[in-house]
């Protein structure tokens, strides 16, 4: 059972019913009329509960169901995702009755065990914890997707790392006759894994050295040493590893490119894998794509209450170039996906050219780019213009091709999103120009360019406002944006944030609207400081002030702004 099979999804019954789920989700303007007839249509046709089915629709997340559930039954929500577990608590649960009823434990007050629960009216399940902890249970519901993934997440953690490396070495002949599930190579492996999805890492690095293989994660942009795994078991590490993403793991000599579907909790996490031969064996890198980590929300974003409504007007344009720019992972693609999500897709016939497809987007066709059979972004973006567009994301403007058609589609009555690699908004002008785009064609194609990067997000646990400002303030070139209080705020480190005084990352934002005032200037060929002015005129924010301004109100540190913008 799930909180998803409450109130109408299942066989639970709703202490209260006035109106229908579905219908009550359209009172509270969380559906439309026409969303719920197509959701019950679809529901008839291939079975299932509703809110499954309002989930794959993309018309609902599994969070905004358990939310509405919860707030009908008086039960609290609690944020099981983002909560460090203690590890003494999962010794009053086991595993397998976590599993078997979707529950976690996440807190101990004085008044008893605090139990997150899928489904937190299953009687049965209530009974059973609490004869198995022998406690008096608080019960509080979670959506079952995080329910599963704080499982997988937290029980990982009762064996280290380390321990497991100590039982691999005690069986060392094993290591390339063993494939089997539970042998101690496996286990390694998925714990390595499991690790960098809890700590939220973007890519995992096995970097290969003369006397060991050091496991490194990118976390919030930076990357730090989480395990040295002795020589010896570099080959088999590696090869496993290898054999999962289904590359060859008798080729040493050339590098590689795989892709690992990784089963995590109740939803999947895709990883893309690259091998390059070295002097000391081969290097290993792994992107991690967690789509249930993506929030495609605008409120997400971070984005200023003017440039919100600045992107907004852009991306609901009938027609016109909206660019997002700024260097590989800074979170374009996410910016774009929102973008996408946010937009009428019932009324839209909306297409994705990708490479690779890194999230699947409900109602939005989406096609992967394909090189070796001559499918790029120029010859895909052809195809889809008779596909009879509305809205069309190109992952990538690469060449001149894909800038001409990109903005011919533009000039034609399609709204086009696609990213560009330039250091602002405004040098998107003459990246485009440089690419053989028309001097004329811009100023009637080009709309919007949103200009982006990621910085660490302080700790909320540790985080600390000191005295006296910062001494960046001290600069005359930074004097004007002296903040008004005389204190700043700094990251101290905890055991929350492993001591780093950071956790999770926010974007800073520039966005830059195109209207006439910038015509002459692109035809004369104007300087980007010519640009800069006439977009400072239109109230637009640079990165730097965005930054210094989400410094100044405790969300990060102004050294964090000067080392990623400086």
């Amino acid at each position: 059972m799930s909180a998803l099979n409450a109130d109408g999804f299942g066989n639970q019954e709703p202490r209260e019913r006035e109106l229908p789920l579905g219908e009550r989700f359209v009172k509270s303007g969380l559906l439309s009329e026409s969303q719920l007839d197509l959701a019950l249509r679809e529901q008839r046709r291939v079975g299932g509960y509703l809110g499954e089915t309002l989930v794959q629709l993309g018309f609902l997340t599994a969070e905004q169901i358990t939310e509405a559930l919860a707030s009908q039954n008086e039960v609290d929500v609690y944020d099981v995702r983002n909560t460090e577990i203690d590890i003494s608590l999962l010794d009053l649960i086991s595993y397998e009755t976590a599993i078997l009823h979707r529950v976690i434990p996440v807190e101990q007050r004085q008044d008893g065990l605090v139990v997150a629960f899928a489904d937190s009216f299953d009687v049965v399940a209530i009974d059973q914890v609490e004869r198995e902890c022998g406690q008096f249970i608080v019960v509080v519901t979670a959506p079952e997707t995080h329910i599963l993934e704080a499982i997988e997440r937290s029980y990982t953690r009762r064996k280290s790392i380390n321990e497991t490396i100590e039982s691999v070495l005690s069986g060392t002949s094993e290591l390339t006759k063993d494939t089997g599930d539970d042998s101690p190579m496996v286990r390694l492996v998925d714990q390595i894994l499991a690790d960098a999805i809890k700590h939220n890492a973007s890519d995992i690095h096995f970097h290969a050295e003369e006397r060991n293989l050091r496991v490194r994660l990118r976390v919030d942009g930076v990357l730090h040493e989480e395990v040295i795994v002795p020589k010896q078991l570099q080959a088999a590490l590696i090869g496993r590893i290898k054999l999962i993403a289904s590359m060859n793991i008798t080729e040493k000599r050339i590098p590689q490119d795989g892709r690992i579907r990784l089963n995590f909790g109740s939803s999947y996490v895709d990883l893309r894998v690259s091998t390059l031969p070295t002097n000391h064996g081969e290097s290993v890198v792994m992107r991690i794509l967690d789509s249930g980590s993506v929030q495609l929300s605008l409120d997400e974003l971070g984005l200023r209450a003017e440039d919100r409504a600045r992107f907004e007007s852009a991306i609901n344009s009938s027609y016109g170039l909206v660019l997002v720019t700024g260097p590989t992972g800074s979170g374009k693609t996410t910016t774009l996906y929102t973008a996408l999500s946010s937009i009428d897709r019932d009324s839209r016939s909306v297409f994705t050219l990708e490479d690779p497809i890194e999230y699947s987007l409900p109602a939005i066709r989406q096609t992967q780019i394909n090189d070796k059979v001559g499918m790029n972004f120029a010859a895909g973006l052809r195809a889809l213009l008779r596909q009879d567009p509305d809205v069309i994301l190109v992952g990538e403007i690469r060449d001149q091709e894909t800038a001409e058609l990109a903005t011919r589609a533009a000039l034609t009555g399609h709204t086009v999103f696609s990213t560009l690699h330039t250091n602002s908004a405004i040098g998107a002008i003459s990246r485009l120009i440089d690419m053989g785009i028309d001097r004329y064609l811009v100023p009637s194609a080009l709309i919007a360019v949103v200009a982006q990067r990621l910085l660490r997000r302080l700790c909320p646990s540790c985080k600390q406002e000191e005295p006296g400002t910062d001494a960046v303030f001290e600069s005359e070139n930074y004097k004007q944006w002296k903040p008004a209080t005389d204190t700043h705020w700094a990251a101290t480190g905890c055991e929350y944030c492993n001591n780093s005084g950071y956790k999770g990352r926010l974007a800073v934002y520039e966005v830059l609207l195109l209207d006439d005032s910038f015509h002459d200037g692109i035809l004369n060929g104007a300087s980007d400081a010519h640009f800069l002015e006439l977009a400072r005129k239109n109230g637009m924010a640079t990165l730097l002030e965005d930054g210094l301004t989400k410094a100044n109100e405790g969300s990060t540190t102004v050294s964090e702004v000067m080392r990623v913008l400086n």
